[in-house]
């Protein structure tokens, strides 16, 4: 019954992770904490494999169909700083492990880390028409936004989330489609190499092996259909599905604080 829960929280998660460009990891995480299944480490890890499959296949469907929105020229050093903040993340959370020694603390610093990263994204999302935009094209400037996107996302163990599409909304002047996809690519180079990383630094967290396959499951299945309804409907319709799920996952990561206390 659990492995059924958590496959179903996947696929919703991917579906409107792949949708919105959030990834889904900002939605699968908090979920899982709340369920309880595995410590906060072991949750971070599962659910980057997860948002790392959804997004695998995300970007290479939009490669191969070429109908990519990815701009080469911002999103590769977007990508290669947040690979290099993926693997720093990882770090960080191992850090932080050794340190604490408890499980409820380490969920409870990602839990209050994500609630005021979501609370800030919903703010700019709803505020973002009076809020004039950039348009950064400095290659080591993109690299170092990219670092600290991957650095936080490996750390929180949600793969990128609602805080990619700010920064590209606001650094890059993006539109909501545009902002999804390069989203799923700067997501997908930063789960990579924080699962490098833990594999390498063989930290990598004890767990039941059907429970990750039907996670990877979940999200790949989740990807395909979120892939193909973002094709049918407006930006408009991305961005307030966008807003509802930032208000479910304050409310989550809030319910997530106060168990964890």
């Amino acid at each position: 019954m659990t492995g059924f829960i958590v496959l179903l929280i996947c696929f919703g998660a991917s579906v409107i992770g792949a949708v919105c460009g959030i990834g889904g990891g900002v939605i699968i995480k908090p979920l899982l904490d709340a369920v309880g299944i595995y410590d906060a480490v072991t949750i971070s890890f599962l659910s980057g494999c997860t948002v790392l499959s959804m997004s695998t296949y995300s970007v290479i469907c939009s490669k191969l169909g070429g109908n990519s929105k990815i701009n080469g020229k911002t999103g590769f050093p977007l990508a290669v700083g947040a690979a290099v903040g993926g693997m720093a993340g990882k770090e960080i959370l191992t850090g932080i492990k050794t340190v604490c020694q408890s499980s409820d603390r380490i969920g409870r610093i990602q839990a209050v880390c994500l609630l005021f990263v979501t609370i800030g994204t919903l703010v700019y999302t709803l505020l973002k028409k009076h809020i004039a935009t950039k348009h950064i094209d400095n290659v080591l400037a993109s690299g170092a936004i990219g670092a600290g996107l991957g650095l936080l996302s490996a750390f929180l163990g949600i793969g990128g989330g609602p805080l990619n599409l700010v920064v590209l909304y606001y650094f890059f002047s993006m539109g909501t489609k545009e902002a999804a996809e390069n989203s799923l690519y700067i997501i997908f180079f930063s789960q990579l190499m924080s699962l490098f990383a833990s594999i390498a630094g063989k930290n990598v967290p004890p767990f039941a092996a059907a429970i990750l396959l039907g996670m990877i499951a979940g999200g790949i299945l989740g990807g395909i259909c979120g892939r193909a309804w973002n094709k049918r409907i407006r930006e408009k319709t991305v961005e307030r599905l966008f807003i509802g799920c930032m208000a479910v996952i304050i409310l989550i990561n809030l319910y997530n604080i106060m168990r964890a206390g």
